[in-house]
């Protein structure tokens, strides 16, 4: 399906606001843009960074997508979900060894035509790699490369797209969502307004060098005032904790809002703390982006929970 947006079918998503005692004792208004919804399976920020590269590859020809990834990716989730919808095959690298039965993700991914090639952590390093790339070609054929979490140049451009259509449609004085390449970020940053402020949380134990990451991805001027919070990690990538399944439950329970442990349940429960501790003003409203992912909430995810 196609329209306006992309060659991948894009609805519209609502925007949820929470309730709870404590927002109220606060003063603070919290709102949810439930991207999680603007595509079954290509979802969240998944759908604006592939939607550039989708239509670059078609224009080039292209009709396989090869990218990288770990065992949780929701990038490759993605993907495969994308290829499949446009009849194109893919390919994804996936970092470590195999190991059955397949999670969620993984699972997805095979069942929708991906093929799945797992790589030590040593050659993972080199992904980005002229030789790392030259030998993927050499061995699957030509191919349209998408790098780790999809992020690249076009990824950014979709994302500020992302950003200006936020402005347009929501008023609100802070911007939060979850960082792990930066891109997303980057994107959105370059649409906000100077009187508009993002925090992204990182999602990566030591996520500090996300700034990083974030200013190296930028191609403008950034008015908006911005910063990496890195207390809500809960252990790193591909970690979890009782506490924030816990959270999580609660959320789906009392919100009727569904959350993944990879990256909204750590955002949310993030805003959660810093509106609680007056981190966040009073008559302030709070956006946060559910970025997709609910894939990740597949039963045998509770592995991933362990001591932080």
């Amino acid at each position: 399906m196609t329209n306006d947006y992309g060659l991948i079918s894009y609805s519209s998503p609502p925007t949820q606001e929470l309730e709870a005692d404590f927002l109220e004792a606060a003063g603070v208004r919290l709102l949810v843009r439930r991207e999680d919804r603007n595509h079954p399976q290509v979802s969240g920020n998944k759908w604006w960074k592939l939607k550039h590269n989708l239509l670059r590859a078609q224009a080039l020809g292209h009709d396989t997508l090869l990218t990288v990834g770990g065992a949780y990716s929701n990038h490759i989730y993605a993907v495969a979900a994308a290829a499949h919808a446009l009849g194109w095959k893919s390919i994804g690298i996936i970092r470590g060894e195999e190991t059955w039965p397949l999670n969620p993700t993984l699972q997805f991914a095979i069942d929708h035509g991906m093929t799945l090639e797992y790589v030590s952590r040593s050659d993972y390093r080199e992904k980005a790699t002229a030789d790392f790339l030259s030998r993927m070609q050499s061995q699957f054929g030509k191919f349209y490369f998408l790098p780790e979490g999809g992020t690249n140049e076009l990824a950014v451009q979709g994302c500020h797209e992302w950003g200006e259509r936020l402005i347009q449609e929501t008023e609100f004085d802070i911007l939060c969502l979850p960082v792990g390449t930066g891109g997303t970020m980057a994107g959105i940053l370059q649409a906000l307004r100077e009187d508009q402020q993002a925090i992204g949380f990182s999602v990566l134990k030591n996520g500090t060098f996300l700034r990083e990451e974030v200013e190296g991805k930028l191609i403008s001027v950034v008015k908006a005032s911005w910063r990496i919070e890195t207390r809500f990690d809960f252990g790193g990538y591909a970690k979890a904790t009782e506490a924030l399944w816990k959270f999580m439950d609660a959320q789906e329970r009392l919100n009727r809002l569904p959350l993944d442990p990879m990256y909204t349940g750590k955002t949310l429960y993030g805003v959660f703390e810093l509106i609680r501790s007056g981190e966040i003003p009073r008559a302030t409203t709070v956006l946060m982006i559910h970025t997709g992912g609910l894939q990740g909430r597949g039963i045998n995810q509770r592995d991933l929970a362990a001591p932080r």
